[in-house]
């Protein structure tokens, strides 16, 4: 059975660390506010200027100026923060984000990450991607395993404009969770129901498999 993007999302949480400083991207990333496991303490950056980001505020409760970079309204926690993006970007550019969590278009087997353009369609610019994963400690992505034509999303090489090279440590689809290696793919979990075989038939880029293959908690 493939996972919802909350499961994606819940799952991507259980990365989390105690201590961590965290940012989260549009799309699929911004769910796992959501889910931040009991007993542990993490800070959530938006880098539009918030630090001690929370879970999306309940309907009916929401305030329009409180926004996340990919301007959806948002809750703060106690000791929340905010600043102008000049120094959002500095925490950014200096290191201090533990974790960031994106989506993708296309993740190569290499690490490298398509996410910002596809070509012949307007976009605004890259935005904070650049910086995020030029500067990042750890990256994982969030992302569906196919587009909507069914073609695979993980590659041998990106085919869309990339935002970084080589800087994905882990990806988390609805079908499994992957680390990044120098042979390839890494199938660490597979989706409760899912086969190897419809993951491989599914991957284009590199996969490799090890031994058996455990079912996500999800």
């Amino acid at each position: 059975m493939a996972l919802t993007k909350e499961q994606i999302a819940r799952r991507i949480a259980r990365e989390l660390q105690d201590g961590y400083y965290v940012n989260l991207g549009i799309g699929i990333p911004t769910l796992v506010a959501n889910y931040i496991p009991e007993g542990i303490e993490v800070v959530l950056q938006s880098e539009n200027g918030l630090l001690g980001m929370g879970p999306f505020p309940l309907e009916g409760e929401e305030d329009p100026d409180l926004i996340n970079a990919g301007k959806q309204t948002i809750t703060t926690l106690p000791g929340s923060v905010f600043f102008d993006s000049a120094l959002s970007f500095g925490m950014i550019r200096a290191g201090k984000v533990d974790l960031t969590v994106l989506g993708a278009m296309e993740v190569s087997d290499q690490g490298d990450i398509a996410n910002w353009k596809i070509p012949g369609k307007m976009v605004k610019g890259m935005g904070g991607a650049m910086d995020l994963v030029a500067s990042a400690r750890n990256i994982i992505v969030a992302m569906m395993h196919t587009n909507p034509k069914g073609e695979s999303k993980l590659l041998p090489a990106c085919t869309l404009p990339l935002t970084g090279i080589r800087c994905v440590k882990k990806i988390v689809t609805e079908l499994a969770v992957l680390d990044i290696t120098p042979e390839g793919f890494l199938l660490l979990e597979r989706a409760p129901g899912v086969s190897v075989e419809d993951i491989r038939s599914r991957t284009a880029g590199r996969l490799v498999v090890k031994g058996e293959v455990p079912e996500m908690v999800v």
